[in-house]
């Protein structure tokens, strides 16, 4: 039976929480979560990934079980998630990973690979968009002009986000059978989403996330220079990211493994031991 370590480790004074297991030698997974979860979302992937490799899967400032200060004492934007994420990895002597990222997870991943493209062994991405033909318009419009005109209106209107049916909207869309999906798993988020000045440490993060596109060109040009082996598996009835974000990696990553699964957004949730098998047979060939 694997054993799962659940951590915590000072980083410029805040806290950083973090789940592990597997072999200290082995090589590492490192796991990046997304909105509006934490490294809970991989609670059932990590076992059945410890026995070959040394799994960590930390939560993002703000996140989870990690510090989450008010907006007022922390810049939350998605270079200074990243900047905490370089610095927990310096702290728990992490040189070398694959990534598996999803949401979030994604652009955190971009600036760890463009800042150190040499750490990065090789990427998963699930439903973590690097392209534009990943965005459905329906879901990102409204982020997109909050972004543009940075007002406490357009700010305001993405509020809904926050609450219930949204999160359990994220959890349940294109699921195939709803009934699959544990509701602990989003009750847990919205616990966490309740806590004071949750709403606009997220609001922040929203307005922030136009910047992640300025990105784009580089990380399509470090996945050409780089040829770091890809692993696009994609729950393809997402309605925030679509599929065609995950067929575009094989633009600039003519090698990577493209695998669209009949789920949504949360795809360990409705699709543990597939995704599971997948990444285990496609880590092996490397």
């Amino acid at each position: 039976m694997v054993t799962v370590h659940h951590n915590t480790v000072s980083v410029e004074g805040l806290s950083v929480f973090w789940r592990e297991a597997g072999p200290a030698t082995a090589p590492v997974i490192l796991l990046l979560h997304g909105y509006p979860t934490s490294s809970h979302m991989f609670r059932h992937l990590i076992p059945k990934l410890a026995e070959r490799y040394r799994v960590i899967a930390p939560d993002l400032i703000g996140f989870g079980r990690s510090s989450a200060p008010s907006v007022d004492n922390f810049d939350y934007t998605f270079d200074a998630l990243t900047g905490m994420t370089q610095r927990f990895l310096e702290a728990i002597g992490v040189g070398k990973y694959t990534m598996y990222v999803q949401d979030y997870g994604a652009p955190i991943g971009w600036r760890l690979a463009l800042a150190d493209p040499a750490a990065v062994e090789g990427l998963i991405s699930q439903n973590g968009n690097a392209y534009e033909e990943g965005f459905v318009p329906t879901f990102w419009d409204p982020i997109w002009a909050d972004a543009d005109e940075r007002t406490a209106e357009r700010r305001d209107a993405l509020r809904p986000a926050l609450g219930r049916d949204a999160v359990q909207w994220q959890y349940l869309h294109g699921v195939p059978d709803p009934s699959t999906i544990d509701p602990d798993a989003w009750e847990h988020d919205l616990s966490l989403l309740a806590r004071p000045g949750q709403d606009l440490v997220q609001l922040s993060l929203f307005r922030d996330y136009a910047t992640n596109r300025l990105l784009y060109p580089a990380v399509h040009e470090w996945l050409r220079s780089s040829k770091v082996p890809v692993l696009a598996i994609w729950g393809r009835n997402d309605e925030i990211f679509a599929s065609p974000g995950a067929e575009a990696f094989s633009r600039d990553a003519p090698h990577a493994q493209i695998e669209l699964v009949d789920g949504g957004h949360f795809l360990l949730e409705s699709d543990l031991d597939h995704v599971a098998s997948t990444i285990t047979t496609w880590r092996n060939t490397f």
